[in-house]
């Protein structure tokens, strides 16, 4: 990664002395010492053994930051980061794992408030689009349900030595309290049936979770959506009051299983 590239993600990801930072996929350190010169704690977590004893002595000299052998998909990051402080995740993620590695820190580690995450564009596009975008899905809704999420910019190959083979992103992700209340497996049964067939429509994913068509249709004018309204024009909120009038229809309470 270019130095100056680097340097002006630190300064979007406003990284002080004050800030936490937990950095996944250091490499050979291009991101981890401009974040490092801001005095922040950095806990820089890298895969590849034999990368690790030149990523530290690139920061050899500066004593806050961590260099820690882990593998970011299981890593147990609450051994890892310390407790009572809020840390923001900014990385530069193997293209391979961002989707997993996003998703199991909003699901699973509360004391990660924000990341700033590079990932590979079509990826990126994934976790940040809206209803309607070509690359929204399953995972878009699941993102929405935990973080406020946007692309911050585009990020050319020719930045990268050697050059990879695709574009990339930058992604913002904040996390706040999710915007629907409604029972949380059951959404994403729902939510996961109608994106297993996403070319058919809403009615027919309803009658797939069990639902008689009148009942169906019910449903679907009870929330104000069409009939013939495919999935990937819905947001959380017409999700879950499909999810709600399911449950009351179906007399279903709970559905098996945690989110992923």
């Amino acid at each position: 990664m270019e130095p100056a590239l680097a340097r002006r993600i630190v300064e979007i990801a406003s990284v002080g002395p004050d800030a936490h930072v937990l950095e996944i996929g250091a490499g050979l350190g291009s991101l981890t010492l401009p974040l490092a010169r801001t005095g922040a704690e950095v806990v820089a977590v890298e895969l590849d053994r034999f990368l690790v004893p030149a990523l530290e002595e690139v920061v050899g000299e500066f004593p806050r930051v961590r260099v820690v052998v882990a593998d970011a998909v299981s890593a147990e990051w609450k051994s890892l980061l310390d407790h009572g402080q809020e840390w923001v995740v900014v990385a530069n993620l193997p293209y391979n794992v961002g989707v997993p590695v996003v998703m199991r820190l909003l699901e699973t580690e509360p004391m990660v408030e924000r990341m700033l995450v590079m990932v590979q564009r079509e990826v990126g596009e994934r976790l940040a689009a809206d209803p309607g975008q070509p690359a929204f899905g399953a995972v878009s809704l699941r993102v929405a349900y935990r973080a406020e999420s946007r692309l911050v910019r585009k990020v050319s190959r020719t930045v990268f030595w050697p050059r990879p083979n695709v574009d990339s992103v930058l992604v913002s992700l904040v996390r706040r309290p999710p915007p629907v209340r409604v029972d949380e497996a059951a959404l994403w049964h729902v939510v996961d049936t109608a994106f297993n067939q996403r070319r058919k429509t809403m009615r027919g994913a309803m009658v797939r979770l069990g639902l008689e068509r009148a009942q169906a249709e019910e449903a679907l004018a009870a929330c104000a959506i069409d009939f013939s309204t495919r999935p990937e024009r819905l947001g959380l909120e017409a999700f879950a009051c499909l999810t709600q009038r399911w449950l009351e229809t179906s007399g279903s309470a709970r559905v098996g299983g945690s989110s992923r």
